[in-house]
């Protein structure tokens, strides 16, 4: 397989694909206590939390330049950094929330992350496609979500059929499957023609798929494939009383509109498009310090409020 692409995208989707160790039929359920306040963060991960070097956006002198945590390593090299504040940040906002790292990586690729603060209890990764519970993939939630991408969405080979068919080899880098669920292409976006993206998305609309284009990858992935309806799911089973979120892709807005309330940073898809909801606030800041600054939002929003005991339940 073809050594990942990591120099332009911080999104590291283009690294080599696996399936993860076998799930586990039974997931977990924290669902809080009657009347207890449980806040839930579900943010993503690339280029709103983390960020690779080149998505930093250091503008001051180095001198003057914040410390940074090395979160990721790949191939024997850095490859993903936080500010150390907001590494002290995130250790809060994970002892006083139920904290959800939400990412289109796959499972493979989220195991490479090391967060700051107590392991998360749910994670959300595939785009929606996989619920992990303490590290395992939820059978259950991952068979509902493959069904309906079967009867609402056209065929994952039709797709990806089209995207080769489609693109051209004199700006198509790589391309890929992630955990059989969606399609991406890393392009050389200087050479792609001017309105390639747009028609693929009304090819792909039409047939129950949606396109994002985020760096140097263009990702094709089926409608039903959604972030929002897993948070919505770890919201169940934990009784959340409210739903804080951050984003900076297309692939973010679904999550985001599900929120009670969110923030995107000042760069990426969505500031690039001049996406806006009403309740989605957009922070000053852009680069790494943008997602410092998130973090203090949600740690602001949250307020004071408990964790619930864990109790096992099997997904309804």
């Amino acid at each position: 397989m073809t050594t990942p692409d990591t120099s332009a995208a911080p999104d590291t989707s283009d690294a080599p694909d696996t399936q993860g160790a076998p799930a586990v039929p039974v997931a977990q359920d924290t669902s809080a206590a009657p009347g207890t306040s449980v806040t839930l963060v579900a943010s993503d991960l690339d280029r709103t939390l983390i960020y690779s070097a080149a998505a930093l956006r250091l503008r001051m002198p180095d001198a003057e330049a914040p410390r940074l945590l090395c979160v990721e390593v790949y191939g024997n090299k850095p490859l993903s950094y936080l500010t150390e504040t907001a590494a002290a940040l995130l250790g809060d906002l994970g002892r006083t929330t139920v904290f959800v790292p939400t990412t289109t990586r796959t499972r493979e690729q989220y195991g490479r992350i090391r967060l700051p603060g107590p392991a998360p209890r749910f994670a959300i990764c595939a785009n929606g496609g996989h619920l992990l519970v303490d590290g395992e993939s939820d059978r259950a939630w991952h068979a509902q979500v493959t069904r309906r991408i079967a009867s609402e969405s056209a065929p994952l080979t039709d797709v990806r059929a089209h995207l080769l068919s489609a693109a051209d080899p004199a700006w198509l880098l790589k391309e890929r499957v992630a955990e059989d669920l969606f399609a991406y292409l890393v392009v050389d976006r200087a050479s792609l023609p001017e309105g390639w993206v747009e028609e693929l998305g009304e090819w792909a609309g039409n047939r129950g798929w949606t396109v994002s284009l985020q760096g140097r990858k263009i990702y094709a992935v089926p409608g039903p494939l959604t972030k929002s309806a897993a948070m919505r799911e770890v919201a169940r089973r934990t009784g959340a009383t409210l739903t804080l979120a951050a984003g900076d892709s297309f692939l973010d807005a679904d999550l985001l509109l599900a929120a009670d309330r969110a923030w995107r940073p000042a760069h990426g898809e969505l500031a690039d498009t001049g996406w806006s909801a009403p309740h989605v606030e957009v922070t000053a800041e852009d680069g790494v310090a943008a997602g410092e600054e998130i973090l203090r939002h949600f740690l602001s929003a949250s307020g004071a409020c408990s964790l619930p005991e864990p109790r096992p339940e099997r997904m309804r």
